[in-house]
């Protein structure tokens, strides 16, 4: 899944939650952090802290893995096109 913002981040964890059928009482406690900061995090909050972030992915049986961008894929023909010799 592809997490753009913080706000994706809070949604991928409270349906997560949710799918694991946890409370948010339930997982705060899983993860050691405070239930607010859990509803803060699942709310899109910007400013949470990584560590307890980590914290709470860890408590779900998830990990993050970042990858570089892929690049977009190039429509040969539409480039062609774009350059003015699409005429066959």
């Amino acid at each position: 899944m592809r997490l753009r913002d913080a706000q994706d981040l809070g949604r991928y964890v409270r349906d997560r939650r949710r799918s694991a059928g946890l409370s948010q009482t339930d997982l705060a406690a899983r993860a050691r952090v405070s239930r607010r900061w859990l509803s803060d995090l699942e709310s899109g909050k910007a400013t949470a802290e990584v560590g307890l972030v980590f914290r709470v992915i860890a408590a779900l049986g998830l990990f993050l893995d970042a990858r570089p961008e892929p690049e977009p894929e190039i429509d040969l023909d539409a480039y062609l096109d774009s350059l003015g010799g699409g005429g066959s």
